[in-house]
């Protein structure tokens, strides 16, 4: 049933480039790397729902031609960038210096949180506001649309295999993240821990602005 609706031989072929993409260090795999380290996979799951959102965006829109258009005018994602970068760095100088909410508290039974809805936005402007991003989907997904085969089941194919391709290796690093934090927190190191992570938030920061 799958070849009515898809060309299964470049289904085969986008699955593996896809994964290889996605597991490559970036901004949104950064970011869950950190977060995993200071607050833990699960409460990490909201920043990955806001990124998911955001990369199901980008793909879609990049797929229908408004990303092209989008490209022509950088303008348009400076302001939202820049706030968004500016804010990422923020949150890593807190953690650099052990304060804020996401900082590992030396005390073992005081837990820092951000909000929901903090980590859903966190997640979901580093998703958007990466104008490599939608140039890589601009350049990744039309090679893997086939004129033979109904457009719209084609784009949800490819855009759910998108988002548990991305899921997957943003649980990996969030996992790696968690992993890193408690060898740390049993060696004593919760300071450098703070410093290693928030370290890591301000270089997504500034790569979100400048990149």
């Amino acid at each position: 049933m799958l070849h009515t609706y898809i060309d299964t031989t470049l289904l085969a072929l986008f699955i593996p480039t896809f994964l290889f993409v996605s597991i490559t260090p970036g901004m949104c795999m950064t970011l869950a790397l950190t977060l995993g380290m200071t607050i833990g996979v699960r409460r990490t799951l909201w920043m990955m729902l806001g990124e998911l959102v955001g990369v199901g965006l980008v793909a879609v829109l990049s797929v229908l031609g408004v990303a092209a258009l989008m490209l022509q005018y950088p303008q348009a994602f400076s302001l939202f960038k820049w706030v968004g970068g500016g804010y990422l760095f923020y949150i890593g100088v807190q953690l650099w210096m052990s304060r804020g909410k996401m900082a590992i508290s030396h005390n073992d039974t005081e837990v820092n949180r951000s909000s929901t809805a903090q980590l859903i936005t966190q997640g979901f402007v580093t998703a958007v506001a990466n104008p490599k991003g939608w140039a890589f989907f601009i350049s990744l997904l039309p090679p893997f649309i086939s004129q033979q085969h109904p457009m719209v089941p084609q784009i949800s194919i490819l855009v759910a295999l998108i988002l548990l391709i991305e899921l997957i290796c943003l649980l990996l690093y969030a996992t790696g993240g968690l992993t890193l934090s408690r060898f740390l927190q049993k060696s004593g190191n919760v300071r450098l821990m703070n410093r290693f992570a928030g370290s890591l938030m301000m270089g997504v920061g500034l790569w979100l602005a400048l990149g």
